[in-house]
Protein backbone atom coordinates (compact mmCIF):
# COMPACT_ATOMS: atom_id res chain seq x y z
CA UNK A 1 0.00 0.00 0.00
CA UNK A 2 1.36 3.53 -1.08
CA UNK A 3 0.21 6.72 0.66
CA UNK A 4 0.87 10.36 -1.13
CA UNK A 5 0.97 13.42 0.39
CA UNK A 6 0.78 13.91 4.21
CA UNK A 7 -1.75 16.11 5.92
CA UNK A 8 -1.40 18.08 8.90
CA UNK A 9 -3.29 17.72 12.20
CA UNK A 10 -4.52 20.79 13.48
CA UNK A 11 -4.33 19.84 17.22
CA UNK A 12 -0.75 20.36 18.90
CA UNK A 13 2.60 19.75 17.79
CA UNK A 14 2.97 17.15 15.42
CA UNK A 15 5.26 14.90 14.02
CA UNK A 16 5.86 12.15 10.98
CA UNK A 17 4.85 8.37 13.05
CA UNK A 18 5.92 5.34 10.76
CA UNK A 19 2.78 3.22 10.60
CA UNK A 20 2.25 -0.66 11.44
CA UNK A 21 3.88 -2.59 8.84
CA UNK A 22 3.05 -0.93 5.88
CA UNK A 23 6.18 2.49 5.37
CA UNK A 24 2.62 4.28 5.64
CA UNK A 25 3.15 8.00 6.88
CA UNK A 26 1.09 10.24 9.02
CA UNK A 27 1.22 13.23 10.76
CA UNK A 28 -0.21 12.61 14.61
CA UNK A 29 0.33 14.29 18.07
CA UNK A 30 3.18 12.66 19.71
CA UNK A 31 2.67 10.15 22.61
CA UNK A 32 5.43 11.61 24.48
CA UNK A 33 3.28 14.96 24.56
CA UNK A 34 0.42 13.32 25.57
CA UNK A 35 2.31 11.36 28.46
CA UNK A 36 3.60 15.15 29.55
CA UNK A 37 0.05 16.40 29.57
CA UNK A 38 -1.44 16.67 33.38
CA UNK A 39 -4.24 13.67 33.35
CA UNK A 40 -8.01 14.47 34.07
CA UNK A 41 -8.58 14.03 37.65
CA UNK A 42 -11.98 15.82 37.70
CA UNK A 43 -15.02 13.34 37.54
CA UNK A 44 -17.00 13.32 33.94
CA UNK A 45 -19.31 15.52 33.30
CA UNK A 46 -22.90 13.95 32.56
CA UNK A 47 -22.00 15.38 29.05
CA UNK A 48 -18.41 13.61 28.98
CA UNK A 49 -20.06 10.37 30.60
CA UNK A 50 -22.09 10.24 27.78
CA UNK A 51 -20.16 10.45 24.65
CA UNK A 52 -16.80 9.53 26.01
CA UNK A 53 -15.70 7.43 23.48
CA UNK A 54 -15.91 10.33 20.95
CA UNK A 55 -13.93 12.74 22.50
CA UNK A 56 -10.53 13.72 22.02
CA UNK A 57 -7.17 12.50 24.14
CA UNK A 58 -5.22 15.86 23.25
CA UNK A 59 -8.48 18.26 23.73
CA UNK A 60 -10.71 16.21 26.65
CA UNK A 61 -7.72 14.08 28.02
CA UNK A 62 -9.99 11.20 27.51
CA UNK A 63 -9.25 8.40 25.45
CA UNK A 64 -12.02 8.45 23.22
CA UNK A 65 -11.52 8.07 19.45
CA UNK A 66 -11.60 11.92 17.90
CA UNK A 67 -14.85 11.35 16.13
CA UNK A 68 -16.42 14.56 17.28
CA UNK A 69 -13.04 15.98 15.83
CA UNK A 70 -13.26 13.64 12.52
CA UNK A 71 -16.81 15.06 11.48
CA UNK A 72 -16.10 18.79 12.67
CA UNK A 73 -12.35 18.77 10.60
CA UNK A 74 -12.52 15.83 8.56
CA UNK A 75 -16.36 14.91 7.45
CA UNK A 76 -17.86 17.74 7.60
CA UNK A 77 -20.60 18.03 5.24
CA UNK A 78 -19.47 15.75 2.88
CA UNK A 79 -21.85 13.05 1.85
CA UNK A 80 -20.70 9.31 1.92
CA UNK A 81 -21.87 6.03 0.32
CA UNK A 82 -24.62 4.03 2.63
CA UNK A 83 -23.18 1.14 4.27
CA UNK A 84 -24.90 -1.77 5.50
CA UNK A 85 -23.72 -3.11 8.79
CA UNK A 86 -24.62 -6.58 10.29
CA UNK A 87 -25.51 -6.83 14.01
CA UNK A 88 -24.70 -10.08 15.24
CA UNK A 89 -26.37 -10.06 18.71
CA UNK A 90 -29.74 -10.31 20.65
CA UNK A 91 -32.23 -8.22 18.80
CA UNK A 92 -32.59 -5.10 17.82
CA UNK A 93 -35.55 -2.94 19.29
CA UNK A 94 -36.04 -1.25 15.58
CA UNK A 95 -38.83 0.85 16.50
CA UNK A 96 -36.72 2.39 18.75
CA UNK A 97 -36.67 6.37 18.52
CA UNK A 98 -32.51 6.55 17.40
CA UNK A 99 -32.50 3.54 15.38
CA UNK A 100 -35.55 3.44 13.48
CA UNK A 101 -34.00 5.63 10.88
CA UNK A 102 -30.95 3.80 9.98
CA UNK A 103 -32.24 0.52 9.78
CA UNK A 104 -31.77 -1.76 6.52
CA UNK A 105 -34.65 -2.99 4.53
CA UNK A 106 -34.61 -5.92 2.34
CA UNK A 107 -36.84 -4.03 -1.02
CA UNK A 108 -36.83 -7.74 -2.75
CA UNK A 109 -39.08 -9.20 0.35
CA UNK A 110 -42.78 -8.40 0.37
CA UNK A 111 -43.63 -7.92 4.10
CA UNK A 112 -45.83 -10.41 5.94
CA UNK A 113 -46.98 -12.33 2.73
CA UNK A 114 -44.76 -15.49 3.65
CA UNK A 115 -43.14 -16.13 0.66
CA UNK A 116 -39.38 -16.19 0.12
CA UNK A 117 -39.58 -13.71 -2.63
CA UNK A 118 -35.87 -13.04 -3.12
CA UNK A 119 -35.57 -16.95 -3.20
CA UNK A 120 -32.77 -16.27 -0.75
CA UNK A 121 -34.14 -19.41 2.11
CA UNK A 122 -35.35 -17.11 4.22
CA UNK A 123 -39.18 -15.56 4.28
CA UNK A 124 -39.96 -12.36 5.16
CA UNK A 125 -36.80 -11.19 6.31
CA UNK A 126 -37.42 -7.00 5.77
CA UNK A 127 -34.97 -6.04 8.32
CA UNK A 128 -32.54 -9.21 8.86
CA UNK A 129 -33.18 -12.67 10.36
CA UNK A 130 -34.08 -14.49 13.87
CA UNK A 131 -32.23 -17.45 14.20
CA UNK A 132 -33.31 -17.77 18.23
CA UNK A 133 -36.89 -18.43 17.07
CA UNK A 134 -39.12 -17.59 20.54
CA UNK A 135 -36.14 -18.95 23.01
CA UNK A 136 -33.97 -16.30 24.96
CA UNK A 137 -32.77 -18.52 27.84
CA UNK A 138 -29.88 -21.12 26.84
CA UNK A 139 -27.26 -22.93 28.92
CA UNK A 140 -23.41 -22.01 28.36
CA UNK A 141 -21.81 -24.48 25.56
CA UNK A 142 -19.66 -26.00 28.56
CA UNK A 143 -23.47 -27.59 30.08
CA UNK A 144 -24.40 -28.66 26.52
CA UNK A 145 -21.89 -30.68 26.08
CA UNK A 146 -21.82 -32.66 29.43
CA UNK A 147 -25.74 -32.61 28.83
CA UNK A 148 -25.59 -34.44 25.69
CA UNK A 149 -22.88 -36.67 27.58
CA UNK A 150 -20.77 -37.54 23.54
CA UNK A 151 -17.42 -38.66 25.82
CA UNK A 152 -15.87 -38.39 22.12
CA UNK A 153 -15.99 -34.83 21.94
CA UNK A 154 -12.57 -33.39 22.73
CA UNK A 155 -13.88 -30.80 25.05
CA UNK A 156 -15.89 -33.24 27.33
CA UNK A 157 -13.21 -33.73 30.47
CA UNK A 158 -12.54 -30.07 30.41
CA UNK A 159 -16.15 -29.08 30.93
CA UNK A 160 -17.01 -31.72 33.48
CA UNK A 161 -13.72 -30.46 35.21
CA UNK A 162 -14.45 -27.16 34.91
CA UNK A 163 -18.49 -27.69 35.46
CA UNK A 164 -18.76 -28.15 39.23
CA UNK A 165 -16.28 -24.82 40.09
CA UNK A 166 -18.58 -22.68 38.24
CA UNK A 167 -21.81 -23.76 39.57
CA UNK A 168 -20.71 -24.01 43.17
CA UNK A 169 -19.02 -20.53 42.76
CA UNK A 170 -22.15 -18.73 40.68
CA UNK A 171 -24.55 -20.32 43.35
CA UNK A 172 -22.15 -18.96 46.47
CA UNK A 173 -21.98 -15.05 44.76
CA UNK A 174 -25.74 -15.51 44.27
CA UNK A 175 -26.13 -16.12 47.91
CA UNK A 176 -23.41 -12.94 48.38
CA UNK A 177 -25.84 -10.36 46.13
CA UNK A 178 -28.82 -11.81 47.86
CA UNK A 179 -27.36 -10.40 51.33
CA UNK A 180 -25.64 -7.33 50.09
CA UNK A 181 -28.90 -6.49 48.58
CA UNK A 182 -31.09 -6.68 51.73
CA UNK A 183 -27.94 -4.89 53.57
CA UNK A 184 -28.38 -1.98 51.17
CA UNK A 185 -32.05 -1.86 51.25
CA UNK A 186 -32.19 -1.98 55.38
CA UNK A 187 -29.42 0.57 55.37
CA UNK A 188 -31.65 2.86 52.68
CA UNK A 189 -34.65 2.59 55.24
CA UNK A 190 -32.74 3.38 58.28
CA UNK A 191 -31.41 6.91 56.88
CA UNK A 192 -34.38 7.51 55.32
CA UNK A 193 -36.10 7.30 58.42
CA UNK A 194 -33.45 9.10 60.69
CA UNK A 195 -33.64 12.00 57.86
CA UNK A 196 -37.13 11.73 57.64
CA UNK A 197 -37.04 12.11 53.87
CA UNK A 198 -36.66 9.11 51.10
CA UNK A 199 -34.50 10.68 48.90
CA UNK A 200 -31.09 12.43 50.43
CA UNK A 201 -27.78 13.94 49.82
CA UNK A 202 -24.15 11.95 50.43
CA UNK A 203 -23.28 15.48 52.54
CA UNK A 204 -26.60 14.44 54.61
CA UNK A 205 -25.34 11.22 55.48
CA UNK A 206 -21.60 12.29 56.20
CA UNK A 207 -23.25 14.72 58.45
CA UNK A 208 -25.30 12.51 60.64
CA UNK A 209 -24.69 11.48 64.14
CA UNK A 210 -26.37 9.01 66.28
CA UNK A 211 -26.08 6.76 68.82
CA UNK A 212 -28.47 4.05 67.32
CA UNK A 213 -25.94 0.89 66.30
CA UNK A 214 -28.52 0.62 62.51
CA UNK A 215 -28.06 3.82 61.50
CA UNK A 216 -24.61 3.88 62.34
CA UNK A 217 -23.77 0.66 60.58
CA UNK A 218 -26.08 2.21 57.56
CA UNK A 219 -24.25 5.39 57.55
CA UNK A 220 -20.86 3.40 57.10
CA UNK A 221 -22.61 1.10 54.16
CA UNK A 222 -23.14 4.24 52.34
CA UNK A 223 -20.20 5.92 52.81
CA UNK A 224 -18.71 2.96 51.25
CA UNK A 225 -20.85 2.90 48.47
CA UNK A 226 -20.36 6.88 47.39
CA UNK A 227 -16.39 5.48 47.71
CA UNK A 228 -16.96 3.33 45.20
CA UNK A 229 -18.40 5.91 42.65
CA UNK A 230 -22.24 5.24 43.52
CA UNK A 231 -24.25 8.55 44.15
CA UNK A 232 -27.48 6.72 45.39
CA UNK A 233 -28.79 4.22 46.60
CA UNK A 234 -31.45 3.63 44.63
CA UNK A 235 -28.38 3.53 41.96
CA UNK A 236 -26.23 1.44 44.02
CA UNK A 237 -29.65 -1.38 44.73
CA UNK A 238 -29.71 -1.07 40.91
CA UNK A 239 -26.27 -2.69 40.43
CA UNK A 240 -26.96 -5.31 43.39
CA UNK A 241 -29.74 -6.30 41.67
CA UNK A 242 -28.38 -6.47 38.60
CA UNK A 243 -25.85 -8.79 40.27
CA UNK A 244 -28.49 -10.89 41.72
CA UNK A 245 -30.09 -11.49 38.46
CA UNK A 246 -27.20 -12.56 36.58
CA UNK A 247 -26.17 -15.17 39.13
CA UNK A 248 -29.35 -16.30 39.49
CA UNK A 249 -29.60 -16.61 35.64
CA UNK A 250 -26.25 -18.55 36.12
CA UNK A 251 -27.63 -21.09 37.98
CA UNK A 252 -31.18 -21.32 37.28
CA UNK A 253 -30.71 -20.85 33.26
CA UNK A 254 -27.21 -20.90 32.03
CA UNK A 255 -25.52 -23.77 34.55
CA UNK A 256 -28.80 -25.65 34.38
CA UNK A 257 -28.16 -29.22 32.75
CA UNK A 258 -31.76 -29.63 32.62
CA UNK A 259 -32.77 -26.72 30.36
CA UNK A 260 -34.22 -27.24 27.22
CA UNK A 261 -33.61 -24.08 25.66
CA UNK A 262 -33.79 -24.36 22.19
CA UNK A 263 -37.11 -24.16 20.14
CA UNK A 264 -36.48 -24.11 16.69
CA UNK A 265 -36.73 -27.31 15.84
CA UNK A 266 -33.91 -28.18 13.72
CA UNK A 267 -30.65 -29.99 14.91
CA UNK A 268 -27.53 -27.55 15.68
CA UNK A 269 -25.12 -30.41 14.72
CA UNK A 270 -25.88 -30.00 11.27
CA UNK A 271 -25.45 -27.22 9.64
CA UNK A 272 -27.41 -28.16 6.69
CA UNK A 273 -30.53 -27.75 7.96
CA UNK A 274 -31.85 -24.61 7.59
CA UNK A 275 -34.57 -22.29 7.16
CA UNK A 276 -35.53 -22.19 10.78
CA UNK A 277 -35.98 -19.02 12.87
CA UNK A 278 -38.40 -16.58 11.65
CA UNK A 279 -38.23 -12.80 11.17
CA UNK A 280 -39.15 -10.96 13.62
CA UNK A 281 -35.95 -9.60 15.10
CA UNK A 282 -37.20 -7.28 18.23
CA UNK A 283 -35.72 -8.35 21.47
CA UNK A 284 -38.23 -11.12 23.30
CA UNK A 285 -38.45 -9.02 26.60
CA UNK A 286 -37.27 -5.62 27.53
CA UNK A 287 -34.54 -6.84 29.68
CA UNK A 288 -32.86 -8.12 26.13
CA UNK A 289 -31.07 -5.20 25.87
CA UNK A 290 -27.75 -6.01 24.47
CA UNK A 291 -28.06 -6.26 20.53
CA UNK A 292 -30.13 -2.39 21.10
CA UNK A 293 -27.04 -0.86 22.68
CA UNK A 294 -24.44 -2.30 20.19
CA UNK A 295 -26.44 -0.92 17.42
CA UNK A 296 -26.62 2.38 19.04
CA UNK A 297 -22.80 2.67 19.66
CA UNK A 298 -22.48 2.19 16.16
CA UNK A 299 -25.09 4.10 14.35
CA UNK A 300 -27.73 5.77 16.63
CA UNK A 301 -28.91 8.87 14.37
CA UNK A 302 -26.55 11.85 14.79
CA UNK A 303 -27.60 15.20 16.11
CA UNK A 304 -31.45 14.25 16.46
CA UNK A 305 -31.42 15.45 19.56
CA UNK A 306 -32.43 12.17 21.38
CA UNK A 307 -29.92 9.97 23.50
CA UNK A 308 -26.60 8.97 22.03
CA UNK A 309 -24.72 9.63 18.56
CA UNK A 310 -23.37 6.71 17.09
CA UNK A 311 -20.56 6.95 15.71
CA UNK A 312 -20.98 5.98 11.93
CA UNK A 313 -23.66 7.92 9.72
CA UNK A 314 -24.49 6.97 6.01
CA UNK A 315 -25.44 3.07 7.88
CA UNK A 316 -28.26 1.09 7.68
CA UNK A 317 -28.07 -1.75 10.67
CA UNK A 318 -29.01 -5.28 9.82
CA UNK A 319 -30.37 -7.19 12.70
CA UNK A 320 -29.12 -10.86 12.89
CA UNK A 321 -30.67 -12.14 16.02
CA UNK A 322 -28.51 -14.99 17.06
CA UNK A 323 -27.12 -14.69 20.70
CA UNK A 324 -29.51 -15.90 23.67
CA UNK A 325 -29.11 -15.39 27.37
CA UNK A 326 -26.09 -17.82 27.67
CA UNK A 327 -23.72 -19.24 24.60
CA UNK A 328 -24.67 -19.07 20.99
CA UNK A 329 -24.93 -21.97 19.18
CA UNK A 330 -21.65 -21.90 16.36
CA UNK A 331 -24.56 -23.12 13.10
CA UNK A 332 -26.51 -20.02 14.52
CA UNK A 333 -23.59 -17.27 14.03
CA UNK A 334 -21.90 -19.12 10.95
CA UNK A 335 -25.45 -19.35 8.87
CA UNK A 336 -26.15 -15.20 10.49
CA UNK A 337 -22.38 -14.16 8.96
CA UNK A 338 -23.22 -15.93 5.24
CA UNK A 339 -26.57 -14.03 5.47
CA UNK A 340 -25.02 -11.22 6.04
CA UNK A 341 -22.41 -11.15 2.97
CA UNK A 342 -24.95 -12.88 0.93
CA UNK A 343 -27.32 -9.56 1.56
CA UNK A 344 -24.95 -6.54 1.30
CA UNK A 345 -23.38 -6.23 4.69
CA UNK A 346 -19.69 -4.61 4.40
CA UNK A 347 -18.99 -4.55 8.10
CA UNK A 348 -20.20 -7.50 10.62
CA UNK A 349 -19.93 -6.76 13.94
CA UNK A 350 -19.83 -9.63 16.82
CA UNK A 351 -20.21 -8.78 20.48
CA UNK A 352 -20.65 -12.09 21.74
CA UNK A 353 -18.23 -15.19 22.19
CA UNK A 354 -17.80 -18.34 24.68
CA UNK A 355 -14.73 -20.72 25.72
CA UNK A 356 -16.26 -23.67 24.61
CA UNK A 357 -17.12 -24.43 20.53
CA UNK A 358 -18.19 -27.86 19.40
CA UNK A 359 -17.99 -26.89 15.17
CA UNK A 360 -15.90 -23.96 15.58
CA UNK A 361 -14.74 -24.91 12.37
CA UNK A 362 -17.58 -23.88 10.85
CA UNK A 363 -17.83 -20.48 12.34
CA UNK A 364 -14.28 -19.90 10.63
CA UNK A 365 -15.14 -20.91 7.48
CA UNK A 366 -17.95 -18.06 7.79
CA UNK A 367 -15.31 -15.32 8.76
CA UNK A 368 -13.21 -16.49 5.69
CA UNK A 369 -16.02 -16.44 3.73
CA UNK A 370 -16.59 -13.01 4.45
CA UNK A 371 -12.93 -12.11 4.04
CA UNK A 372 -13.18 -13.73 0.65
CA UNK A 373 -16.17 -11.27 0.10
CA UNK A 374 -14.51 -8.25 1.20
CA UNK A 375 -16.06 -7.95 4.38
CA UNK A 376 -14.83 -6.87 7.61
CA UNK A 377 -16.05 -8.79 11.17
CA UNK A 378 -15.22 -6.67 13.83
CA UNK A 379 -14.91 -9.49 17.06
CA UNK A 380 -15.19 -8.56 20.72
CA UNK A 381 -12.12 -9.78 22.92
CA UNK A 382 -14.12 -11.26 26.05
CA UNK A 383 -14.70 -9.94 29.51
CA UNK A 384 -12.40 -12.22 31.79
CA UNK A 385 -9.49 -10.65 32.11
CA UNK A 386 -7.40 -13.00 30.79
CA UNK A 387 -4.55 -13.33 28.17
CA UNK A 388 -6.44 -14.88 24.52
CA UNK A 389 -3.12 -15.95 23.34
CA UNK A 390 -3.02 -18.76 25.80
CA UNK A 391 -6.62 -19.35 26.38
CA UNK A 392 -8.69 -20.04 23.35
CA UNK A 393 -11.54 -17.75 22.72
CA UNK A 394 -14.42 -18.19 20.24
CA UNK A 395 -14.95 -16.88 17.47
CA UNK A 396 -11.71 -16.38 16.24
CA UNK A 397 -9.83 -16.77 13.03
CA UNK A 398 -7.41 -18.94 13.78
CA UNK A 399 -6.62 -22.16 15.72
CA UNK A 400 -4.58 -20.32 18.69
CA UNK A 401 -2.16 -18.84 17.49
CA UNK A 402 -1.56 -20.39 14.33
CA UNK A 403 -2.16 -19.25 10.82
CA UNK A 404 -5.16 -16.84 10.21
CA UNK A 405 -7.78 -17.96 7.39
CA UNK A 406 -8.73 -14.17 7.58
CA UNK A 407 -7.42 -10.23 6.56
CA UNK A 408 -10.20 -8.40 8.10
CA UNK A 409 -11.32 -9.70 11.11
CA UNK A 410 -10.34 -7.15 14.10
CA UNK A 411 -10.52 -8.24 17.41
CA UNK A 412 -11.15 -5.27 20.42
CA UNK A 413 -10.36 -5.16 23.80
CA UNK A 414 -11.86 -2.22 25.76
CA UNK A 415 -10.76 1.22 27.11
CA UNK A 416 -12.07 2.74 30.55
CA UNK A 417 -13.09 6.66 29.71
CA UNK A 418 -9.48 7.96 31.98
CA UNK A 419 -6.26 7.82 30.23
CA UNK A 420 -3.62 6.43 32.59
CA UNK A 421 -2.33 3.60 34.48
CA UNK A 422 -5.91 2.30 35.13
CA UNK A 423 -7.43 2.81 30.82
CA UNK A 424 -7.37 -0.95 30.47
CA UNK A 425 -10.90 -1.72 31.29
CA UNK A 426 -10.28 -4.87 34.45
CA UNK A 427 -12.53 -7.19 32.71
CA UNK A 428 -10.97 -6.53 29.26
CA UNK A 429 -9.15 -9.48 27.54
CA UNK A 430 -5.52 -9.25 25.79
CA UNK A 431 -3.41 -10.73 23.91
CA UNK A 432 -0.41 -9.01 21.83
CA UNK A 433 -1.29 -11.96 18.61
CA UNK A 434 -4.92 -12.22 18.91
CA UNK A 435 -6.10 -8.84 20.08
CA UNK A 436 -5.43 -6.14 17.56
CA UNK A 437 -6.31 -3.21 18.74
CA UNK A 438 -8.28 -0.86 22.15
CA UNK A 439 -11.20 0.84 22.14
CA UNK A 440 -13.79 3.02 23.97
CA UNK A 441 -16.08 -0.13 25.80
CA UNK A 442 -16.77 0.68 29.85
CA UNK A 443 -18.60 3.04 30.98
CA UNK A 444 -20.52 3.24 26.99
CA UNK A 445 -24.08 5.22 27.19
CA UNK A 446 -26.03 3.75 24.09
CA UNK A 447 -29.41 2.86 23.13
CA UNK A 448 -31.71 0.40 25.22
CA UNK A 449 -35.23 -1.20 23.98
CA UNK A 450 -38.20 1.01 24.19
CA UNK A 451 -36.85 4.32 23.70
CA UNK A 452 -34.82 4.15 26.73
CA UNK A 453 -30.76 4.90 27.23
CA UNK A 454 -28.19 3.67 29.36
CA UNK A 455 -24.21 2.73 29.87
CA UNK A 456 -22.85 -0.78 29.90
CA UNK A 457 -19.36 -1.68 29.62
CA UNK A 458 -17.59 -4.61 27.82
CA UNK A 459 -15.29 -5.71 24.95
CA UNK A 460 -19.25 -5.87 23.69
CA UNK A 461 -19.17 -1.99 23.30
CA UNK A 462 -15.77 -1.99 22.45
CA UNK A 463 -16.24 -3.67 19.12
CA UNK A 464 -18.83 -1.41 17.91
CA UNK A 465 -17.04 1.30 18.28
CA UNK A 466 -14.55 0.15 16.13
CA UNK A 467 -17.45 -1.46 13.92
CA UNK A 468 -18.63 2.31 13.51
CA UNK A 469 -15.18 3.81 12.71
CA UNK A 470 -14.49 0.38 9.76
CA UNK A 471 -18.20 1.78 8.81
CA UNK A 472 -16.99 5.20 8.22
CA UNK A 473 -14.49 4.55 6.23
CA UNK A 474 -16.29 2.56 3.97
CA UNK A 475 -18.43 5.25 3.52
CA UNK A 476 -15.76 7.97 2.76
CA UNK A 477 -13.45 5.98 0.73
CA UNK A 478 -15.38 2.94 -0.54
CA UNK A 479 -12.83 2.27 -3.36
CA UNK A 480 -10.53 1.13 -0.19
CA UNK A 481 -10.98 -2.93 0.31
CA UNK A 482 -11.87 -4.64 3.50
CA UNK A 483 -8.52 -5.53 4.11
CA UNK A 484 -7.04 -2.02 3.36
CA UNK A 485 -9.66 -0.81 5.92
CA UNK A 486 -8.53 -3.00 8.60
CA UNK A 487 -4.75 -2.04 8.04
CA UNK A 488 -6.10 1.78 8.53
CA UNK A 489 -7.65 1.13 11.57
CA UNK A 490 -4.79 -0.85 13.05
CA UNK A 491 -1.91 1.65 11.60
CA UNK A 492 -3.41 4.85 12.49
CA UNK A 493 -4.40 4.38 16.31
CA UNK A 494 -2.86 6.09 19.26
CA UNK A 495 0.07 4.10 20.00
CA UNK A 496 0.61 3.74 23.80
CA UNK A 497 3.86 3.72 25.38
CA UNK A 498 2.55 4.32 29.06
CA UNK A 499 2.48 1.18 31.60
CA UNK A 500 -0.66 0.00 32.32
CA UNK A 501 -2.63 -2.41 35.09
CA UNK A 502 -3.74 -5.37 33.35
CA UNK A 503 -6.77 -7.34 34.18
CA UNK A 504 -7.56 -5.32 37.42
CA UNK A 505 -5.10 -6.28 39.17
CA UNK A 506 -2.96 -3.72 40.98
CA UNK A 507 -0.17 -5.79 41.20
CA UNK A 508 0.03 -6.63 37.54
CA UNK A 509 1.38 -3.62 35.25
CA UNK A 510 3.11 -3.83 31.92
CA UNK A 511 3.55 -2.17 28.85
CA UNK A 512 -0.01 -1.27 27.18
CA UNK A 513 2.08 -2.17 23.86
CA UNK A 514 2.36 -6.10 24.99
CA UNK A 515 -1.05 -6.28 25.38
CA UNK A 516 -2.53 -6.19 21.21
CA UNK A 517 -1.04 -6.56 18.22
CA UNK A 518 -1.01 -2.46 17.41
CA UNK A 519 -0.48 -1.83 20.17
CA UNK A 520 -2.46 1.32 19.92
CA UNK A 521 -6.17 2.61 20.76
CA UNK A 522 -8.42 3.21 17.93
CA UNK A 523 -8.84 7.48 16.58
CA UNK A 524 -11.21 7.67 14.07
CA UNK A 525 -9.36 10.95 12.92
CA UNK A 526 -6.55 9.53 12.43
CA UNK A 527 -8.13 6.67 10.31
CA UNK A 528 -10.08 9.13 8.13
CA UNK A 529 -6.67 11.23 7.25
CA UNK A 530 -4.68 8.06 6.87
CA UNK A 531 -7.44 6.56 4.01
CA UNK A 532 -7.85 9.75 2.28
CA UNK A 533 -4.01 9.09 1.62
CA UNK A 534 -4.30 5.52 -0.22
CA UNK A 535 -4.75 4.49 -3.48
Amino acid sequence: MKLIKTFVFTAGIAVVLTSCGSGAEILSTPIENIDAMPLKVSELTEAEKQNWGHLDLIKDTIPGMSVDKAYAEIIKNRKGETVIVAVIDAGIDIEHEDLKNVLWTNTKEIPGNGIDDDNNGYIDDIHGWNFLGDAYDEQLEMVRIIAKGDKSNPQYDAAVAEYDEKYQEALANKQRYDQIYEMMKNADEAVSKHLGKEVYTKEEVAAIESDNADVKQAVTMLQNMYANGLESTTEALEAIKGGVDYFSGQVNVNLNKDLKGRTTGDDPDDLTDVGYGNGNVMPSIKSESHGTHVAGIIAAERNNGLGANGVANNVQLMSLRAVPNGDEYDKDIALAIRYAVDNGAKVINGSFGKYYSPHSDWVRDAIAYASENDVLFINAAGNEGVDIDTVAVFPNDAIGTGPEVSKTFITVGALEPKYGPNMIAGFSNYGKINVDVFAPGAKVYSSTPENEYKPMGGTSMAAPAVAGVAALIRSYYPKLTAAQVKQVILDSGIPISTKVIVGGDAEDVRPFGGLTKSGKMVNAYNALIMASQMK
